[in-house]
Formats: C-alpha cells, structure tokens, sequence
C-alpha cells in the first residue's frame, strides 16, 4: 500500500491541529504557512475530515477549523481510512471476489495478514501519541 497526498497531507494537517488544539479555531492560511502547503487542496482535505465528524469549524473573524474530537480520541487509522478509503495491502484483501484465485490463493493470507499489522498499528497510534512522540519507530516494529 502506498499513501497518496491526500492520505500524508490530511495526517499532516490533522497533526497540526491536534498541536494547536488548545489554541480554539485555526485559520486555513496557518495552516498551510506552516504546512508548506497548498490551502486550497487542504481545502478539499477539510471537507472530507469534516464528512466523517473528525474536524469541525467555525465562521467569522476569529473563526477557523478545529478538531472535533480531543486527540487522543482520533486515531490515523480513522483518519487514513477517511482519506484514502479501507486500508488493504491489496485489493482482494477486502473484496475477494474481484480475484477468481481469492479463494484458492497461496498468497492471500499473507496480505490479510499485512494488513491486519497495518491496521492494529494505525488504529492504535492517536494524535497524541504522535504530538506527544510517545511511540518511537522501534516500538512498533516490536512484537
């Protein structure tokens, strides 16, 4: 599985939130000076946080985007999914039956198996974890 933009940019602008969460409403512009990047594709990222419940915002001079829940209750896993769509290392993971070998297949079990190691991983890590740093790189190659 390979992330898009939109899968890296969404979880670099919902960090980002989740850094300035006690700061109230963030204005798009700040959000893309520090970013580095575009506001009108953050923009489009937004309305599809927005869809799912993960970010809220607010009209009006001091009005901007927030998240809508605290985060250490928003994980990446929900917030890649929202992006990019189900997580799976290949297709037939979650639709065997657009592979007539699904069933039969040596190798299917292996990426069932991929994928379910990228899932627990991204559906444990919140935004707090990766504010705060707590969980180091050779914590989740462990196990």
């Amino acid at each position: 599985m390979r992330l898009s933009t939109r899968g890296r940019y969404g979880t670099r602008l919902m960090v980002d939130l989740a850094q300035h969460y006690a700061d109230g409403p963030i204005p798009l512009a700040e959000i893309a000076k520090r970013q580095d990047l575009s506001a009108k594709y953050l923009e489009q990222l937004i309305i599809l946080l927005k869809g799912t419940g993960l970010i809220r915002s607010t009209r009006g001079r001091l009005g901007g985007y927030m998240l809508a829940k605290r985060p250490e209750e928003i994980n990446l896993g929900e917030i890649i999914e929202t992006l990019e769509g189900r997580l799976a290392i290949v297709d037939c993971v979650t639709e065997p039956d657009l592979c007539d070998r699904s069933p039969d297949c040596p190798t299917r079990g292996i990426w069932v198996g991929m994928t379910d190691i990228l899932k627990k991983q991204l559906f444990s890590l919140s935004l707090q974890d990766v504010v705060q740093k707590t969980v180091p790189l050779e914590d989740l190659l462990e196990d």
